[in-house]
């Protein structure tokens, strides 16, 4: 049996391969890709105005070469823990 820690950490690789390089670069989440991805795999996703997905964008891109790279993913995971996280605790 696969321990539910190692299955989370599995699915979350997968999620960033599934979107990942449709537009380029298999490693590296283009605009457009970190859209669909967010508005599939969210639940808050379709509520986002595209302002506010190019906000998120700007935010995650640390190194400003217009794509999310999967450190820069796995940061944007953290923080979505982290509002989780907060969320059952209060």
């Amino acid at each position: 049996m696969v321990a539910s820690l190692d299955q989370a950490l599995c699915i979350l690789v997968a999620t960033f391969h599934k979107y990942s390089g449709k537009d380029g670069d298999k490693n590296t989440l283009s605009k457009k890709e970190l859209k669909e991805l967010i508005q599939k795999e969210l639940t808050i996703g379709p509520k986002l105005h595209e302002e506010e997905i190019q906000g998120l964008m700007e935010d995650l891109d640390r190194n400003k070469d217009q794509v999310v790279n999967f450190t820069e993913y796995v940061t944007f995971i953290g923080a979505l823990a982290m509002i989780c996280n907060e969320a059952l605790t209060c």
